[in-house]
């Protein structure tokens, strides 16, 4: 590292840090400061993407810029160095911020050799092929092991083509990850809802509705443990709403939804659809769903196999709402018809469970006048 201005000069440097929800990295989308810069403690310092946000990561302390470590739109590593600070200023003594005893190293002490990435054999002979240096790879893998997917994004885009960055790169590795995994299985069923209001709250009904279906069958409100074998019923229903956003899906999560009425989940999911497109919402809020809904029929479609990403066990989709003719009385009826899709692992959710569960969402909905 260079000097911070002042041979000798006492410094630290300040790392990403963690940002929840199992992240193991992220893009700098730009630096508010500069070098020589000088900072007041929770000043933002720069603004990261993730999968699921834009976040402002605050200064720990007062002081000034001695170095930037990171160029904008660099991916990096949770506990990568960011800043470095030079003399002056009291700082936070917490894990994130480390301290450098000199700002040249001493003349006797010998570099470490770096840690040897993590990846198989098979994944070290694709990048090797590739001509890709595994050191310079962020691995997604258990423990930071670098994947046949961490290889193949990393590699140069086709001509005309782009990198996948921020929230589709991500998009891109959950859902090839949900594909090695979970085994899935879909189930269909329509609910007659001709007897709704034009102006009910469709996304806050299916939340109601979906918290019934959780009641009455709660396996499908559960975390399924595949390393384990193991499974986890929770007892708090928190919802990730599917949101479709210009930069690719984003879900945020619409807490202890069986405790709120349907006016406050109304107001709830319009706020958190809202705040995801504007990439505002904070890291809290994409955190620990236990269930996801998605109400794909308001751009179009009717039925869906749906994925499910764990370590949650269902999914349930809502198609588009359609007229059909049904028969009564003395001859036919035009109806309202709302289509539903329940996807589940059939690793932890069996066939009968999943059936009940969408019985309950279909009759929660059609009492709902």
């Amino acid at each position: 590292m260079s000097g911070t201005g002042m041979a000798g000069a006492p410094a630290s440097v300040f790392t990403l840090p963690d940002l929840g929800e199992g992240l193991q990295d992220a893009e700098i989308v730009a630096w508010h400061v500069a070098e020589g810069d000088h900072v007041v403690a929770d000043q933002p310092l720069l603004s990261v993407e993730t999968d699921k946000a834009v976040v402002e990561i605050p200064s720990p302390r007062a002081g000034r810029i001695a170095r930037l470590l990171a160029a904008e739109h660099a991916r990096v590593a949770i506990g990568a160095p960011l800043v470095a600070f030079g003399e002056g200023g009291e700082h936070d003594t917490g894990t994130v911020v480390g301290e450098l005893a000199e700002a040249q190293p001493s003349p006797a002490a010998q570099p470490s050799a770096p840690a040897r990435p993590r990846a198989s054999p098979a994944v070290r002979a694709m990048a090797a092929a590739r001509g890709l240096d595994l050191s310079a790879l962020t691995g997604s893998g258990p423990e930071g092991e670098i994947t046949r997917q961490d290889v193949a994004a990393a590699g140069e885009a086709p001509a005309g083509a782009e990198p996948l960055r921020g929230m589709r790169r991500a998009m891109a590795l959950r859902m090839a990850e949900a594909g090695r995994t979970v085994v899935p299985a879909t189930v269909t069923d329509e609910a007659d809802i001709d007897a709704w209001p034009a102006d009910a709250p469709m996304t806050a009904r299916l939340v109601a509705a979906l918290v019934a279906g959780c009641a009455a069958e709660p396996a499908l409100n559960a975390a399924y443990d595949s390393a384990a074998l193991a499974r986890r019923v929770n007892a708090a229903v928190h919802v990730g709403l599917a949101v479709d956003t210009g930069d690719g899906l984003i879900v945020p999560v619409l807490r202890d939804a069986g405790a709120r009425s349907v006016a406050d989940l109304a107001a709830a999911v319009s706020a958190l659809a809202e705040a995801a497109r504007a990439r505002q919402l904070a890291p809290a809020a994409l955190r620990d769903a236990t269930i996801t809904l998605s109400n794909f029929g308001s751009l179009g479609g009717l039925f869906a196999a749906l994925v499910v990403v764990p370590p949650q066990v269902a999914i349930l989709g809502a198609g588009r709402v359609r007229t059909c003719v049904a028969a009564a009385a003395g001859g036919f009826v035009a109806r309202r018809m709302l289509p539903l899709s329940l996807t589940f692992d059939h690793r932890a959710v069996s066939g009968g469970e999943a059936a009940r569960f969408l019985n309950a969402v279909k009759t929660a909905l059609e009492r709902a006048a």
